[in-house]
């Protein structure tokens, strides 16, 4: 995000830079899962229960892979951010097996989610493939004092911000001196990317780790900076992966680096509490399971949505073969727009982050519709 809220603060930017610069736009329209069959009517997120003639989950290529335990688990963390009256009672009854059975099997696991939903999948108004991205909480060293290196500040919200503030651009705040005392001091190039997902963790030189999380924005649009970088030959087409710009920023420091972060005029502030150890919180309030939650599109989705994803065919170097699965609608992002449009939340760390800088896929979506 430029800043997602929750994870992602403002919800305005991805991990997967090339990704952000793109907007997918369409209708969504629900229709039964494979085979693919005519488009049906919109179902509405709070539909008080399924259509009789939607499929069961059952249906979905790969379902039978599914590891249907960790779907459920993740479901039964986040089910109360669903609104309506039959996901009310789906989420009532997932918590029930959690509570009487002991353990819950897989086969219990796989037997809830084919009986409790249907599935619809929502296609664009042309048919076409989405886009999958994928986003991670990063992890990053900071200081407490400024040096040769750490050298660019941490900024907190802007006294008297409120939501709708338009204030400077990047370049204009990152010329000018620091308005307030700084929350620390990092790398441009982790403050960029930092600001990029949204929130992250830090650790400071005597070993004390903090969570940073999205306080407020400046207001301005994300522009992602992939694009523009492969077109002055900067980075190869197929090489704009996240770590390929993160190096390319690191190597370059200074003049050159700052004229490319420049080119996305969204800021982001940033508010500092201890680390929990845990994952951070989405747009919906809910800690995010690891693969397992979406950003969306509130347009098209409602937070508390189950999903299943099917991506397969990226592009970028280093990308993964597919990535298939049921996810829940967590998140939100600025550069996440369209019905069939997602960003996968990858987890913490560095080797998330170098595999969700990857991902860059043809999506499918279909919605779990609870009955």
């Amino acid at each position: 995000m430029s800043g997602r809220r929750g994870l992602a603060g403002s919800r305005g930017g991805l991990c997967c830079l090339i990704a952000l610069s793109l907007a997918l736009v369409g209708c969504a329209t629900p229709r039964p899962g494979p085979p693919a069959a005519p488009p049906q009517p919109p179902i509405p997120a709070d539909a008080g229960s399924a259509p009789s003639d939607l499929p069961s989950p059952s249906v979905l290529t790969g379902w039978t892979d599914e590891d249907h335990l960790s779907a459920f688990f993740a479901y039964v963390q986040s089910c109360h951010v669903a609104r309506g009256e039959a996901a009310t009672r789906q989420c009532a009854r997932a918590r029930l097996i959690q509570q009487t059975s002991r353990p819950v099997t897989p086969s219990a696991a796989r037997d809830f989610l084919e009986k409790g939903f249907a599935v619809a999948e929502v296609i664009r108004s042309d048919g076409s493939p989405g886009l999958l991205t994928a986003y991670f909480a990063p992890e990053y060293e900071a200081r407490g004092a400024p040096d040769a290196i750490f050298d660019t500040p941490i900024l907190p919200r802007p006294e008297g911000w409120s939501r709708g503030w338009v204030g400077p651009e990047r370049a204009e705040i990152e010329a000018g001196p620091p308005p307030a005392p700084p929350l620390g001091w990092m790398r441009a190039e982790d403050l960029f990317f930092l600001q990029i997902q949204g929130s992250g963790y830090l650790t400071f030189e005597d070993g004390s780790k903090m969570r940073a999380a999205y306080a407020a924005d400046n207001g301005r649009p994300f522009v992602g900076i992939a694009r523009p970088m492969a077109e002055r030959g900067l980075l190869p087409a197929n090489g704009t992966s996240g770590e390929a710009i993160r190096a390319w920023l690191a190597a370059n420091r200074g003049i050159e680096a700052r004229a490319i972060t420049a080119l996305n005029p969204r800021y982001i502030y940033f508010a500092v509490d201890p680390d929990d150890g845990g994952d951070p919180a989405g747009a919906a309030g809910v800690p995010l399971p690891a693969r397992r939650a979406i950003a969306i599109d509130p347009a098209h989705w409602a937070y508390g949505d189950f999903v299943w994803i099917s991506a397969d065919g990226g592009n970028l170097s280093g990308a993964r073969g597919s990535y298939q699965g049921l996810v829940i609608a967590l998140d939100t992002g600025s550069a996440i727009r369209g019905p069939v449009r997602a960003d996968l939340y990858m987890g913490r760390g560095a080797q998330a982050g170098e595999e969700a800088g990857t991902v860059r896929h043809p999506l499918r979506m279909w919605r779990l519709v609870p009955r």
